[in-house]
C-alpha cells in the first residue's frame, strides 16, 4: 500500500513563518514541508534568506509570525491565546536534540580531539557513558572518512577534514533533521568534493536533511526536490530533473541561467 505523503507528519513544517530584522521583513510567508528521508536543497541569490530559514529551524533566529514544528512539536515556542511564547532555555534546548546543524564555519572545540568534540554532546546532553560515546565516535569517525584522525585536534586537520568532523559531530547527537548552512563556502576547491561525498552518502543512507548550498551538482544528485528561494519567499519547487531542465518561474530561469554554463 503507497503512502499518501499528505497523510504522514513531516519531521519539519513551516507555516506562513514571517521573520524580521528590525524592519526588514526577511521571510515572508514561508510553507515548506519535509518528510523522514527526505533530502530538500535550497538555493536562490545572496540575501534571500535561506540561511536565516535554517536559523529558525533550528531556532537560532526567532521567527515573529507563524509555526515552525520538528517531529510535530513547535520549536522555541508554545501557542497561547493566538500569539507565540517563547519557551525556557532547558526546553528550547531539549528540542533543539532532533535537529542537527552543519554550519559554514566548523566551530569545532579547539582544545579537543576530533573522537572528543564528536563524543562531547552524548556524554554532556544525552547522558551517554563516556565509553559508548567514544565507541560511536570511532564509528562516526569511520562514516565521515577520518578513522585515523581520532587523536588529531582542529588545528592539525583541513578545512574539508573539520567539517567532516563536525558532520559527525552533529550526527552523534541522533537528530531526526540534519540541517546543512553551506557547508562547503568556506572550503578549497579540492576539499569540497570530500565533504559533498560524506553528505551524498547520508542522503543514500535515508537521511531527513534540509541544505542550503551553491554546489549544482550536489543537489542534482543529492536532492529529493529543490527549492528556490527569492526575497524571502519560496518562489518554485520541483525534483531536480524538472527544476533544471522545465523551470516554471521567470524568476527561477534567471537564476539559472546566471549559474548554469
Amino acid at each position: 500500500m503507497t503512502h499518501d505523503p499528505a497523510h504522514i507528519q513531516p519531521i519539519v513544517e513551516l507555516v506562513d513563518v514571517h521573520k524580521y530584522f528590525g524592519a526588514h521583513h526577511v521571510l515572508r510567508g514561508i510553507d515548506l514541508r519535509v518528510h523522514q528521508g527526505e533530502v530538500v536543497v535550497i538555493v536562490g541569490p545572496s540575501g534571500s534568506g535561506k540561511s536565516t530559514m535554517l536559523r529558525c529551524i533550528n531556532h537560532l533566529e526567532r521567527i515573529q509570525r507563524g509555526r515552525i514544528l520538528v517531529a510535530g512539536r513547535p520549536v522555541g515556542y508554545r501557542e497561547s491565546g493566538g500569539h507565540l511564547v517563547e519557551l525556557s532555555d532547558a526546553d528550547v534546548a531539549r528540542h533543539r536534540r532532533d535537529v542537527g546543524m552543519v554550519f559554514q564555519q566548523f566551530n569545532l572545540f579547539p582544545h579537543m580531539t576530533a573522537l572528543d568534540n564528536i563524543a562531547a554532546g552524548p556524554i554532556h546532553v544525552l547522558r551517554l557513558p563516556p565509553t559508548d560515546a567514544r565507541a560511536q565516535a570511532v564509528q562516526l569517525l569511520e562514516l565521515v572518512g577520518l578513522p585515523e584522525k581520532a587523536a588529531a585536534y582542529p588545528a592539525q586537520l583541513s578545512g574539508g577534514q573539520q567539517q567532516r568532523v563536525a558532520i559527525a559531530r552533529a550526527l552523534a547527537m541522533n537528530p531526526k533533521v540534519m540541517l546543512f548552512d553551506e557547508p562547503t563556502s568556506a572550503l578549497d576547491p579540492e576539499m569540497i568534493t570530500e565533504v559533498l561525498d560524506v553528505m551524498l552518502a547520508l542522503s543514500r543512507q535515508g537521511s531527513t536533511m534540509l541544505v542550503v548550498t551553491h554546489e549544482m551538482g550536489f543537489a542534482r544528485a543529492a536532492a529529493n526536490r529543490i527549492v528556490f528561494m527569492d526575497q524571502g519567499r519560496l518562489v518554485e519547487e520541483a525534483p531536480p530533473e524538472r527544476f533544471f531542465t522545465d523551470p516554471q518561474n521567470e524568476r527561477t530561469r534567471l537564476f539559472l541561467s546566471k549559474i548554469l554554463h
